[in-house]
Parts: C-alpha cells; sequence; structure tokens
C-alpha cells in the first residue's frame, strides 16, 4: 500500500515542493531570534537559535498532516462508502498516504538543508548517534500524534460541513505551544513546566530538542507523547462509532 501512495506522490513534484515550502515557517522565524538574541539574553546563542530553527524544519517535514480536509472532503462527497466497503479500516488508507509522502518529500527537504548550510554556515553541526537515533523515535511518535489529533477532529465531519475549522482553531495552540514559533526555552518557567504536560510540545520542539543537543525530560516527554496518543485513540474510536451510526452518504 505504501508503495501505491508513494508512486501516486511523486506524481506531483511541482506541488511537492510548494508543500515543502509551506513548512519553511521556522526558517524565517529563525532570522528574527538570531537576530534578537545578538542583543538579547535568552539563555541561547544566534548559531542555537539557527540550529533549533533548522530541527524544527526538519521536524515539520516529518509531522505535516492534512487528513481532516481529505476526511471532511470524502464524507460530503459521499466517497466515504467506498472505504467502508474494504475490510481496512479507512484510517489506515490515510496513514499510508502520509506515510508515504514523507519519503516522497525528503529529497526537496534535503536539497533546502543543504542550500541553508551553504547560506549559514557556522551553524552546521553532526548530531550524535544516540541523539539521532532518539530524534528519529520521538520524530515517528510525533507524527502518530499529530496524525492522532488530527483525525479524531476530523470525526465531527459525521456532524458538520466544517470540521476543518476546528483544526484551524486547534491550530492557534499548536503554533504558539509547539516550539514552531519560538523554543520552550525562552518561555517563562511557570508557563513551560504546564505547557510540557499538554501535546503540543511533542510535535516539534521535543523531537528538534533532541537533535540539536538541547536538554528535554526524557522519560516524562516519551510518557506524556503515549499518554496523549492513547486519549486521542479512545476519542476517535469512540466518535468513530457514534459517527457511523448517522452517516447517510450514498451507499452506507
Amino acid at each position: 500500500m505504501t508503495s501505491v501512495y508513494y508512486a501516486y506522490m511523486v506524481e506531483y513534484r511541482a506541488e511537492l515542493l510548494l508543500w515543502v515550502l509551506s513548512g519553511s515557517l521556522p526558517i524565517i522565524l529563525m532570522g528574527i531570534w538570531v537576530e534578537a538574541a545578538q542583543t538579547g539574553n535568552f539563555g541561547l546563542t544566534p548559531v542555537d537559535f539557527a540550529r533549533y530553527f533548522l530541527a524544527a524544519f526538519i521536524v515539520r517535514q516529518f509531522t505535516v498532516v492534512w487528513v481532516i480536509w481529505e476526511f471532511e472532503r470524502e464524507i460530503i462527497e459521499g466517497k466515504l462508502s467506498f472505504r467502508l466497503l474494504q475490510p481496512l479500516d479507512p484510517a489506515w488508507h490515510y496513514f499510508f498516504s502520509h506515510f508515504a509522502e514523507r519519503f516522497a518529500r525528503l529529497p526537496l527537504a534535503f536539497g533546502l538543508i543543504v542550500l541553508f548550510f551553504w547560506l549559514y554556515p557556522q551553524s552546521f553541526w553532526v548530531p550524535s548517534l544516540s541523539g539521532f537515533l532518539l530524534f528519529l523515535l520521538t520524530a515517528v511518535f510525533a507524527f502518530a500524534l499529530r496524525f492522532l489529533m488530527q483525525y479524531t477532529l476530523s470525526m465531527f465531519a459525521f456532524w458538520t460541513e466544517r470540521a476543518s475549522a476546528l483544526e484551524q482553531f486547534w491550530f492557534l495552540f499548536y503554533l504558539f505551544l509547539s516550539g514552531m514559533v519560538a523554543p520552550l526555552e525562552v518561555y517563562p518557567p511557570q508557563m513551560r513546566a504546564i505547557v510540557l504536560w499538554t501535546p503540543f510540545p511533542y510535535l516539534i520542539h521535543f523531537p528538534a530538542s533532541l537533535l540539536v543537543g538541547l536538554p528535554v525530560n526524557l522519560g516524562q516527554g516519551l510518557l506524556v507523547m503515549l499518554g496523549w496518543s492513547g486519549i486521542f485513540f479512545a476519542l476517535y474510536r469512540w466518535l468513530w462509532h457514534k459517527g457511523l451510526k448517522q452517516y447517510s452518504g450514498m451507499g452506507a
């Protein structure tokens, strides 16, 4: 199934490039924080900020999710009926299409990373083997958590034609609490302590920090990720069964 979706994704290389570029907000914000770090005291050097935001960009390439718009469209058009006739849970179709897209966008993302180091060579670093392996592990967990969060919200498409509006509202919390706008190290300690118990920092900040070597509580991070994944999975299954009872798409 993954190879089928991969072949489908690489047919749209120009669109893939736009998707990769759309995730470059951390690179844009990097310039602001690097400049601010030269005159202010944020606990991180300009090079630290540059490396962090590059790592955040890389994490974004692993964890971008759009399932709510696809699910919403299939509900409205009645196309979910076709998937319900298949023996495989529809969630796996969406999951593997996202998974295959990661491999399709990697060459484009790698090209941007090379360009970044060419323009800002002082930020070049080689992560430790343990840090890199932990980054890969947590990036996979972050993708799974992000997918579960958005797929759970997409279940509301059974009751409203604008379930994606919930994601747009949810994105505000994701934007400011995930570490995409700023690393959590610049947040007030009390606020950071609270935010670390929400799922948002583990979608970007946690794996990005592991990649660049910033200190994190690995045990707490993994437990919080697993805990929120279990909560969203249980909520998604409950909403799925409730929603199917009233789904009235053609052929359902």
